[in-house]
């Protein structure tokens, strides 16, 4: 195999390519009953990257990939960084509308679905907009899509003669929305690298991991597992579907050794294990994101894992700090320290540095920061803070502090915050409390309206075991925080709606309970 690109700072598609050389013989990916060498696997992605540029599709373009979790999406995904176009993968979870808007926004020149993708993709064919011009499916033939074979063929397996710059983007990722209508997070070919260079180092990945993959590869929390396992040379494991006693049969059977989960998937293993049938002793490091992992499941992961768990607070955008497993103890609802490389630092209402223990937004700045959202200057400056030497930070618009040996610890996001009495009260206190409740087996705490105190807090539960009583939880609970923090109500219902990252979307809870009213 031949090689066409700068050894001396290689991007990570070209990395990959020489992992299809060297490594060319171990396994790179595996999903159900089918293994692709790495030898294969880098085939296979020049395939489809020289069938993308038969096919009229240019570099720079975007390529939007609505698909289900196979080897053929992350052929796909990968495939489009030796063509030099951008992938848009895309949350399977959201309505037809929003992909719509998501593929008009990216402004997509093709389309690579999985067939019952691609159905809902014709079902909203007049609301695309005239950019894409390619439709690739793996489904059944459909009028106007290429199927995924006939797409393929003839087109060689060698790695295409195009010049990909360092700025050029790698991915565009949609938000998740959970605060406002989803933005692009662009990032470029050189910080995907970087990112998966540093996140590597403090994830542990190492050239033997064998990665479990349990969420939909369009997440960026798949992402960090995928780039930080290929970087290495290592092999991942693609989970159609997520299934608590699978993850657990498979670690043994195939002798996983690294995954990233979000906590509810945590919470679903260690309800599931039993230490007489489950040997998970092969797990070298796993990492647990998207939402905070509540004391009590951190601590049971411990007790179920060896390894224990690594958690990760960051943003698509680029702010990421981590706790080793060796400083939890102690610190258990902290969220670590920054990514090698990367600096933050907690800011008042007016910008002003913050000292240990006073809380404030975290901002951030270092090399794994994206360069912007796409089409959107109003919220780059929105996101941005210039500080006195005139580096630019970006803004989390979540709150948070720092103890006096610089471990983080994460208040609450800035627009979930309640007003109550002129006081700022942040759920996540309250939410940490309530958890430990016998009964409670999820909870988020939103603010109602109050004629008296302008907002109050209101839980809203679901039941670990058929109904609460919600009196003595109120009465539980308000014993238990500071006179500010007292909630005012109880309401149950049978699950919390999440984005597939495991956060919970507040402003759907709002909306749902926007009529209660306190005196």
């Amino acid at each position: 195999m031949t090689t066409a690109f700068d050894a001396s700072s290689p991007l990570f598609h070209e990395i990959l390519a020489l992992h299809g050389k060297w490594r060319k013989d171990r396994d790179a990916v595996i999903c159900e009953d089918e293994t692709l060498s790495w030898s294969a696997f880098a085939a296979g992605i020049h395939q489809f990257a020289n069938a993308l540029l038969a096919h009229g599709i240019e570099p720079r373009d975007r390529v939007v990939v609505l698909m289900t979790n196979g080897i053929e999406m992350a052929q796909a995904l990968f495939g489009c960084m030796p063509a030099g176009c951008a992938s848009v993968p895309i949350n399977l979870t959201i309505s037809d509308n929003a992909i719509a808007a998501m593929i008009r926004d990216a402004g997509a020149t093709a389309i690579i679905a999985t067939g019952d993708q691609a159905q809902r993709i014709d079902r909203i064919a007049d609301a695309l907009g005239d950019s894409p011009r390619l439709f690739v499916t793996t489904g059944e033939s459909l009028s106007g899509w290429i199927g995924w074979q006939d797409f393929l063929s003839g087109a060689p397996t060698s790695p295409p003669a195009v010049e990909v710059g360092d700025d050029d983007l790698l991915n565009i990722i949609y938000s998740s929305g959970t605060t406002g209508t989803p933005k692009g997070i662009a990032h470029t070919h050189r910080g995907r690298r970087d990112w998966a260079c540093d996140l590597a180092i403090a994830l542990r990945y190492h050239g033997g991991a064998r990665t479990l993959l349990t969420i939909g590869l369009y997440s960026n929390i798949s992402w960090v597992a995928m780039l930080c396992t290929l970087l290495a040379g290592g092999t991942i494991i693609i989970q159609r579907h997520f299934d608590a006693h699978a993850v657990l049969d498979d670690v043994a059977r195939l002798g996983i050794t690294h995954t990233a989960m979000v906590p509810i998937q945590f919470q679903r293993i260690v309800d599931a294990f039993d230490p007489a049938h489950h040997d998970v002793s092969s797990m070298h490091a796993m990492m647990c994101c998207g939402s905070p992992l509540h004391e009590g499941l951190k601590r049971g992961v411990f007790e179920v894992f060896p390894c224990g768990v690594i958690e990760l607070y960051g943003l698509t955008e680029g702010i990421i700090t981590t706790l080793d497993p060796e400083d939890a103890a102690g610190r258990w609802s902290s969220v670590g320290k920054p990514l090698i490389g990367t600096d933050i630092r907690i800011l008042d209402d007016d910008d002003n540095e913050m000292p240990p223990g006073v809380a404030g937004e975290i901002v951030s700045t270092g090399r794994i920061t994206m360069p912007g959202y796409l089409n959107r200057p109003d919220a780059n400056d929105e996101a941005t803070w210039i500080d006195e030497r005139g580096r630019r930070w970006l803004r989390s618009g979540d709150i948070g502090k720092l103890d006096d040996e610089g471990f983080l610890y994460i208040v609450d996001r800035k627009k979930d915050m309640i007003l109550s009495g002129g006081q700022n009260v942040y759920p996540q206190d309250i939410e940490a409390v309530l958890i430990g409740h016998a009964d409670v087996e999820d909870v988020a705490v939103i603010g109602a309206e109050s004629s008296r105190w302008g907002e109050t807090p209101v839980a809203i539960v679901v039941p670990r075991e058929g109904r609460i009583d919600r009196d003595e939880l109120v009465a539980w609970c308000n014993a238990r925080v500071g006179k500010q923090q007292r909630i005012a109500d109880v309401r149950t219902v049978d699950a919390l709606p999440r984005n597939p990252n495991g956060k919970i979307l507040k402003r759907e809870l709002r909306k749902t309970f926007a009529s209660l009213a306190y005196d």
